[in-house]
């Protein structure tokens, strides 16, 4: 793969590599003709992002002769015979095109921006033949919007950045959109959401392909987590969703935002909206599309992910300060909502330690 930048020294080191690169693709398949290994592919077209194609070379395109397996064959394949411009201006070639995806045991398809650049009908031609084949196909963040124009997510329960799900689930109602969790294993598809959770599922596919071990091993070289299950949650930046005190509720809203820690009943919320109990909780629901109780709940979850990120509190003291009965109550409402429990919550995003860390 070569990459084109501004600057003739810099053009020439690159073509020195591409020449490389170009005699170890022609060995590397020449000796996966004598062992018939998997082959992966990954697409490359205008808007791709470069962090998502530099994951699937990292972990399925390096040779890792320590491990002591046949590793995988790994083409990247460009949309266009032309050089390829990704998001962020940086062009690429490759010396493999769509036609040898017809080679590849998993198709994998990273994210660009939705909506940017058109997407060429050959691309979703072959995407198709693909499955068909049925070959395993993957797609990192956004690369879900492909798969889904193709026709292959209807009715298959996927995920992706949670930024862009409820976009992916407005432009393909028949799609079940989970924007909840890293990545979804569906079987001969598999989706991932955004950026870093495209190195959890390709190690997983990893653990798949060689099992455990190797797994480790190849994230241990990349000094990334050994393993994040799929089903934990995305790391959602959820505001408190104050409405305008002008707004329905908006004066009850921001009542009970400030009243979190309080025991607050249905009938304390109702005469604060100056309404009957029954009457709000079916308002409430109308307007906002949840109930009082979930609602606090979720403020409630909230709160505590700012205060374990941003204080050394013990998680009693968290829990009385949301408004949980107890620490045993709060774990449970965190591990069922998040998918993850609060002490290693803290222990990943705690302000002190992100900083720590960057120094």
């Amino acid at each position: 793969m070569k990459l084109l930048l501004v600057g003739n020294e810099i053009i020439y080191v690159l073509e020195f590599c591409q020449k490389l690169q170009t005699s170890a693709s022609g060995r590397k398949d020449r000796e996966h003709q004598k062992t018939a290994m998997h082959t992966v592919a990954t697409i490359a077209y205008d808007a791709v992002n470069p962090f998502e194609l530099a994951v699937a070379t990292e972990i399925f395109g390096f040779e890792r002769p320590e491990l002591g397996v046949p590793w995988y064959r790994f083409l990247v394949c460009g949309v266009e015979p032309r050089p390829i411009r990704t998001s962020i201006g940086i062009f690429l070639t490759t010396p493999y095109d769509l036609s040898h995806l017809a080679e590849a045991d998993t198709v994998i398809v990273p994210s660009s921006r939705p909506g940017v650049v058109p997407v060429p009908d050959a691309l979703l031609d072959t995407l198709r033949d693909a499955y068909e084949r049925g070959a395993r196909i993957i797609s990192f963040c956004t690369g879900a919007f492909l798969l889904a124009a193709a026709g292959l997510l209807d009715g298959r329960r996927v995920t992706t950045h949670w930024a862009w799900a409820a976009e992916l689930a407005a432009c393909y109602p028949t799609v079940q959109v989970d924007p909840r969790v890293l990545y979804i294993d569906d079987g001969q598809i598999l989706t991932s959401a955004g950026t870093a959770a495209a190195i959890d599922l390709s190690l997983y596919v990893v653990r798949q392909d060689y099992g455990a071990e190797i797994a480790a091993a190849v994230a241990r070289r990349m000094v990334v987590p050994l393993h994040r299950d799929g089903g934990q949650a995305q790391y959602i930046e959820t505001p408190l969703s104050i409405l305008d005190e002008d707004e329905p509720f908006g004066a009850t809203l921001a009542w009970m935002a400030t009243h979190l820690d309080e025991n607050l009943t249905i009938e304390q919320m109702a005469a604060r909206a100056m309404m009957s109990p029954r009457t709000f909780a079916r308002r409430f629901r109308a307007t906002l599309g949840t109930t009082p109780y979930q609602w606090l709940l979720q403020q409630r979850i909230v709160m505590a992910q700012r205060l374990l990120e941003t204080t050394d509190e013990p998680i009693e003291r968290i829990a009385g300060r949301c408004g949980f009965s107890s620490a045993a109550t709060l774990r449970l409402h965190f591990q069922r909502l998040l998918h993850i429990s609060p002490q290693p919550y803290r222990h990943a995003f705690h302000r002190e330690k992100v900083e720590v860390s960057y120094v």
